[in-house]
């Protein structure tokens, strides 16, 4: 399932109104590596249908350069679901890569959304498949997060919602805003568990978003965190948290230099028979390369090469 899914960049996820043309136009003027456009929580109810036009129009006119194209619908248990994807795809389907579910709490909710691409595509004569990206926001969804990371292939990515979480779980804001005396991470279990999800089926975990944005050093550690535990991105509310959340999710030069000399060197020890090795007063094994392999593969996405010499 994993190998039949394209590689898409997701170190940020910039939220855009798609009721606004001018923030669209301006996203796509950015050098971020995926906008989704907004029909659901950015957008008010009399402007809902409305802006479904103007996210058609954005992605046919507008050149997003090298962003992942998404578009984020409404809750599928709301009137307006069905129509956002009809409408949309049918609309602008060859400039569409993926769609964003919010509120997914089984797994008949990706079917869902699956057979109705399936449909409109072969309708369209589509031949580039739309991928799917899900919100775990809501407390049914952390209990059955494993069913859903392997509901589709057409599957790609796994977003922790915690705003909608700790809503649907009962949280006490106290606790969220870090005065309750409660030790650690409130949100800590559920992210890890959606992130082992992903991991397992082979998805991408991207953590949401950070509402206060003029605070940008403690969104950089909250984007620090979600990198420790293996997520690859964080959700961008703002244009002024898209720089930080690039650069914490992408590795340093030097990481990747050290990642490309330990792999290079282990494989010639292995070549002589050697099982582990010692490079730069570092053991490398064979659980180090796979370690250090993530750190390659995160480069190579994101096109950056070992320094001259390696």
């Amino acid at each position: 399932m994993a190998d039949a899914r394209p590689k898409r960049l997701r170190r940020c996820q910039l939220a855009v109104p798609g009721s606004s043309d001018k923030m669209m136009a301006k996203a796509a003027a950015m050098e971020v590596d995926h906008v989704f456009l907004d029909l659901e929580d950015a957008v008010a109810p009399g402007a809902k249908v409305g802006a479904r036009a103007q996210i058609v129009n954005a992605l046919n006119t507008l050149d997003f350069g090298r962003s992942v194209r998404c578009v984020r619908i409404n809750d599928l248990d709301t009137h307006y679901a069905y129509e956002d994807i009809i409408t949309v795809v049918e609309g602008a389907g060859q400039n569409v890569d993926t769609i964003l579910v919010p509120k997914v709490r089984t797994a008949c909710d990706v079917r869902f959304v699956d057979r109705l691409l399936s449909q409109i595509e072969g309708k369209l004569g589509l031949t580039r498949r739309i991928g799917i990206e899900v919100l775990i926001e809501e407390a049914e969804a952390i209990m059955r997060v494993e069913e859903i990371a392997g509901a589709s292939n057409r599957l790609e990515a796994l977003i922790f919602g915690m705003g909608d979480y700790s809503a649907s779980q009962g949280i006490d804001p106290r606790a969220i805003a870090g005065d309750s005396g409660y030790p650690g991470d409130i949100w800590h279990y559920a992210r890890y568990k959606m992130i082992v999800a992903a991991r397992t089926y082979g998805l991408d975990a991207v953590d949401g978003p950070f509402v206060n944005f003029k605070d940008g050093d403690w969104f950089r550690t909250e984007c620090i965190r979600a990198q420790q535990l293996g997520a690859v991105g964080k959700w961008a509310i703002h244009p002024s948290q898209v720089a930080i959340a690039q650069e914490v999710f992408s590795p340093s030069q030097a990481e990747v230099d050290r990642a490309y000399k330990a792999v290079a060197a282990y494989r010639e020890a292995q070549a002589q028979g050697l099982g582990a090795i010692q490079v730069d007063g570092q053991m490398v094994d064979v659980a180090t390369v796979r370690l250090v392999q993530r750190i390659i593969d995160r480069a190579e996405l994101a096109g950056m090469k070992p320094s001259a010499g390696l």
